[in-house]
């Protein structure tokens, strides 16, 4: 280690003091940034009635369509069974790996763009760290989870660097790789890290030398972490994750989790993705909205996603927004068109030849490549 280097006073600039003082710009890879995401629970606003409406001056009226529009902008998540599954299976994990000092098991999200992947790994985050926050209420010392993305090009010093940015650990130029990562250990152990989330790992090709350490380095921190490693990214078995003696070792520890596109071939699909509209259709604040009128677009809406839960949500919150603007207040078809959605699920749409789940399909596979 560097002389002069004392991981222990990093520990105690990272965990004490500071915490009133959020960046204006904090991204989800810090921990403050990460606080306010996990803290994050919105009202729905209230519908006012007819007479009240009438009653709002013109500059209420702005103030209360300026505060739905921002409501649907950032509509709730839907509880889909991809997540369900990631929290349900991970927060098992994470029991079970509790006592284990070493080949803990851990999770991999793996899936097409737009599938959910990243949302589902959020959430899980989100889920566990309240839940701990519940069971030791007050320690606002106590970082149950760990959120950093993969850099394009990492190389093992860079993911290194990305803990520590989210630890908050300022460390000194001169400090390496090892001065890193044991700065970045001793902050986990003493702050009680039990989850680490790590996505885009796309961005790790084990065939090269460079991925190669970076897969190492994931390695040896979920070898010196008592925590739960649960990785995301794009279609990582295409990607070469699980090749070679790296990738048997990763495939004997990690649980693969398929984040796909919503069927809709059977009379059983097709009533998921009706009872996941009806879910999104009674999070809507419109005045003039009929029950089951979203419901009644339900092939509509597959037909513009793909199934691809992103494409679903974008278009259902931009319609929300110019029905406000509009003076509709409602969700039509005719707002639906001109919602822009994502290439894969537009190429899906326009090509009405193939069965739903071909299409499907075809959009996932087209925004994989």
């Amino acid at each position: 280690m560097t002389r002069g280097f004392d991981p222990w006073q990093v520990v105690s600039d990272a965990t004490g003091g500071g915490d009133d003082e959020v960046p204006p710009d904090a991204p989800l890879t810090t921990k403050e940034g990460w606080r306010l995401f996990v803290d994050y629970q919105p009202a729905p606003p209230v519908l006012f009635a007819p007479d009240q409406l009438l009653a709002l001056s013109r500059r209420e009226r702005a103030a209360y369509d300026e505060a739905r529009r921002d409501y649907h902008g950032d509509l709730p998540l839907v509880n889909t069974p991809t997540i369900r599954q990631v929290i349900n299976t991970s927060r098992l994990l994470v029991q079970l790996n509790r006592r284990q000092v070493s080949a803990r098991r851990g999770v991999i999200i793996s899936g097409a763009s737009g599938t959910g992947k990243t949302t589902a790994l959020t959430q899980l985050g989100r889920t566990h760290e309240r839940h701990i926050r519940k069971r030791h209420p007050g320690d606002r010392h106590r970082l149950p989870v760990i959120y950093v993305t993969v850099p394009p090009a990492a190389t093992a010093r860079m993911v290194a660097v990305e803990f520590a940015r989210f630890l908050g650990l300022e460390l000194p130029s001169r400090a390496n790789l090892t001065d890193i990562v044991n700065a970045v250990c001793h902050t986990a152990a003493h702050t009680h890290v039990e989850l680490v989330c790590v996505d885009e790992i796309h961005n790790i090709s084990i065939a090269t030398r460079t991925g190669a350490e970076v897969s190492d380095q994931l390695k040896y921190f979920a070898e010196r972490l008592p925590a739960t490693f649960v990785y995301a990214g794009i279609d990582v078995e295409a990607q070469g994750l699980f090749a070679g003696v790296r990738g048997r070792q990763i495939a004997g520890r990690f649980t693969v989790i398929p984040a796909a596109p919503f069927a809709y071939g059977t009379a059983e699909q097709r009533e998921t993705w009706r009872s996941l509209i009806a879910t999104l259709e009674s999070l809507l604040r419109l005045h003039d909205q009929p029950a089951g009128a979203l419901v009644a677009l339900a092939e509509y809406l597959y037909r513009r996603s793909g199934g691809m839960i992103g494409s679903l949500s974008q278009l259902v919150r931009g319609a929300a927004i110019l029905a406000i603007e509009t003076g509709t207040e409602r969700i039509t078809q005719e707002l639906l068109d001109v919602v822009p959605v994502d290439y894969a699920a537009e190429r899906a749409a326009s090509q009405p030849h193939l069965p739903a789940r071909a299409r499907a399909v075809r959009a996932a596979a087209d925004a994989s490549s």
